[in-house]
């Protein structure tokens, strides 16, 4: 039963309409009155108040999104957790779902695609810069805005990565569909997970279907660790080339495989934004054999074995020794554990409402009190008036779904038309009143309403435009009227041109021959373009806002960003011992680690920097085995091995043909 709708929250927020329930929370439209405007209102279901989980999790929501502020991120107002009530007041938006979008569109165009994946990556840059990992970054966590505006929103399993590394077998996360590899593994996360699911988003929306999906979560979650999606072009022919490029480097299974930062694949999608025609060159070494390279995707696809249904798996070429064969056993039962874990807490507790299936009861005819205060039904409640003269007041009439008509969840809305007292009022006359008067004019009248300012070119600033139900209308007494009130005429519009990657000279004069103003609160931040170039800006390119609007620009400072690289070293698959991996940058010692080679397959190493070129040798138990070159100034590529030694032949240090090979990272 909806308890809040009606009531006021700390005597400050009026709770209008229940808007949303979902697992953890229901969301209400609720009116600041301090704040004079519209907001949504979060509150942590009853049965959650005592669970220290879900009160974590609730919490962690309101601290993810405060320490954010973007035009694509949901903001955050006010927060308040009491013994008997915990709430997140949030920025209102009026939209719909990323995922409801898909459904109705099936496919949408490639060119809008890539404009909503722009924002959403600008979102996560923001986000990532702030130490903050969605991990659940899924349609059905995007707002589309009228005007092609992306929010994203719900941090509720969102973590601070500076401080908090948390795998997936501790909770279930994300939902199973768009959840990366390491996620469904249960292992270690990192900023790259986010962009996996972005993969699968963007993939979702150009083909209109998902990369994997099977009759159980852990069939889909066992795909994302091991099966290879379809190739996008092959759903749909108009996909151009090197937007699949991008969609299927996001989507690696490897986290070292992928784009390296939101930085990375917003780079990728600018330049594909500038010219569709582009394509990428993303190469990947494969130790199938000794100094073997891969040039492109299509001819890591010939490697595959397909086993008789629609997905390819990799083909495993060599024969395996008997301790790998043990390595690989283990590592095999740990991850179906975690998926049975997954499983049973993502459904069981943290995913969707639990709520049964039950038939839609008969409401016709009885009163309404008699049906809300019954504790049997678990219904959400929405009661509309209505008024017949043939029957009792307080009598339902008329309800939504009608009985009998489908199965619903025990927890959906029912709307219940009920008959209202025989006391009909006349909406008084009121067009080209003042507010004031006209407000006036209706609580004299005994009647409430709602008050909505609109533009119009032919009444006054201040003035009524109309009223619903129209003037003369006989209501019942309790019915709320909607009154239009003139803001006065419409302004005129203009398009926000795009000056991102312009001088900021040059977009200050852009931006003011349309119409436009310039903040002069300029942010600086970090970047890899020239100084004094627009790397931002708010509201985006291409939205149409009121002439003599204020643009807000964010400006490189000239400071390249730091940036994190991986190193992903192969390691000699007919090992089986432990050996000693120590390397070296630039000459100086920086990490040692021990590895059984035939288990571990690779090593990985990460290093942070912002510009120039570092050089990398990477010794087996003492002696040279690899050595890269790792140059930060590089948009791709960034990382070469220039020369390979031979484990088995460490006296020789012969120096194999790849010297020039390019490994991706």
């Amino acid at each position: 039963m909806d308890k809040y709708t009606g009531k006021r929250l700390d005597a400050r927020y009026e709770i209008q309409e229940l808007i949303g329930v979902g697992g953890m929370a229901v969301v209400y439209r609720a009116y600041d009155i301090i704040e004079d405007k519209i907001v949504a209102i979060k509150i942590l279901k009853d049965e959650f108040l005592g669970n220290k989980e879900f009160i974590r999790r609730f919490k962690n929501e309101s601290k993810a999104i405060a320490v954010l502020s973007h035009p694509n991120i949901v903001k955050v107002y006010d927060v308040s957790f009491g013994t008997k009530i915990q709430y997140i007041v949030m920025e209102y938006i009026e939209g719909t779902t990323l995922k409801e979008y898909i459904s109705n569109q099936k496919v949408i165009n490639w060119k809008d695609a890539v404009y909503f994946v722009h924002q959403i990556l600008s979102a996560l840059i923001h986000a990532h810069g702030k130490g903050v990992i969605h991990r659940d970054i899924k349609p059905q966590n995007i707002m589309l805005l009228n005007d092609g505006t992306i929010k994203v929103t719900d941090f509720g399993i969102a973590r601070f990565s500076h401080n908090e590394t948390q795998t997936m077998t501790d909770r279930a996360i994300g939902s199973v569909h768009y959840i990366s590899p390491e996620q469904a593994r249960g292992s270690i996360i990192d900023e790259k997970a986010d962009l996996y699911s972005v993969g699968v988003m963007l993939y979702e929306m150009i083909t209109g279907k998902l990369p994997f999906e099977a009759d159980n979560a852990v069939s889909v979650a066992i795909m994302q660790m091991q099966a290879s999606p379809k190739p996008p072009c092959e759903i749909n022919p108009n996909i151009p080339k090197g937007l699949e490029q991008i969609v299927l480097h996001s989507m690696e299974k490897e986290s070292a495989h992928r784009y390296a930062s939101a930085e990375e694949m917003l780079s990728d999608i600018e330049k594909f934004e500038d010219n569709p025609e582009i394509t990428f060159d993303y190469n990947y070494f494969v130790d199938d054999n000794p100094t073997k390279y891969i040039d492109n995707i299509e001819n890591i696809n010939k490697n595959k074995t397909n086993y008789g249904d629609k997905y390819n798996y990799k083909e495993e070429k060599r024969q395996k020794s008997k301790s790998t064969f043990i390595a690989s056993g283990i590592a095999t039962a740990v991850a179906l554990l975690a998926l049975i874990f997954v499983f049973i807490t993502f459904f069981g507790s943290c995913g969707n409402s639990s709520a049964k299936d039950v038939d839609v009861p008969n409401f016709i005819g009885m009163q309404l009190s008699e049906v809300q205060n019954n504790p049997e039904y678990k219904f959400v409640w929405k009661v509309e008036s209505v008024y017949d003269s043939t029957k009792p007041e307080g009598i339902i009439v008329d309800q939504d779904p009608l009985p009998g008509s489908k199965k619903i969840k025990e927890d959906s809305t029912i709307v219940l038309k009920v008959n209202s007292s025989g006391v009909l009022i006349t909406v008084p006359n009121i067009a080209g009143l003042t507010e004031d008067v006209a407000k006036s004019k209706l609580t004299n009248a005994g009647l409430k309403y709602d008050l909505l300012m609109i533009e119009d070119n032919n009444v006054k600033e201040g003035y009524v435009v109309s009223v619903s139900p129209q003037e003369g209308s006989k209501v019942p007494s309790d019915t709320t009227v909607k009154l239009y009130i003139s803001k006065g005429p419409s302004e005129e519009k203009v398009t926000v041109p795009d000056v991102i990657n312009k001088t900021l000279s040059s977009a200050k004069s852009e931006l003011s021959s349309a119409g436009l103003k310039v903040s002069e609160n300029i942010s600086y931040e970090n970047s890899d373009k020239p100084k004094d170039t627009v790397i931002s800006m708010d509201p985006l390119p291409g939205v149409s806002v009121n002439k003599d609007s204020t643009v807000k620009l964010t400006v490189s400072s000239g400071v390249k960003r730091e940036k994190t690289l991986s190193v992903s070293v192969d390691l000699p698959s007919e090992v089986t011992h432990e050996v000693t991996v120590t390397t070296y940058v630039d000459g100086v010692l920086e990490e040692t680690k021990k590895v059984v080679p035939s288990y571990n397959g690779t090593y990985v190493f990460q290093m942070k920097g912002t510009t120039g070129k570092k050089t990398v040798n990477v010794n087996l138990d003492g002696s040279q085995y690899r050595v890269y070159e790792v140059d930060f100034d590089a948009s791709s590529n960034n990382v070469k091995r220039i020369r390979s030694y031979s484990y088995k032949d460490n006296s020789s240090n012969k120096q194999n043909d790849d010297e020039n090979s390019v490994y991706g990272n």
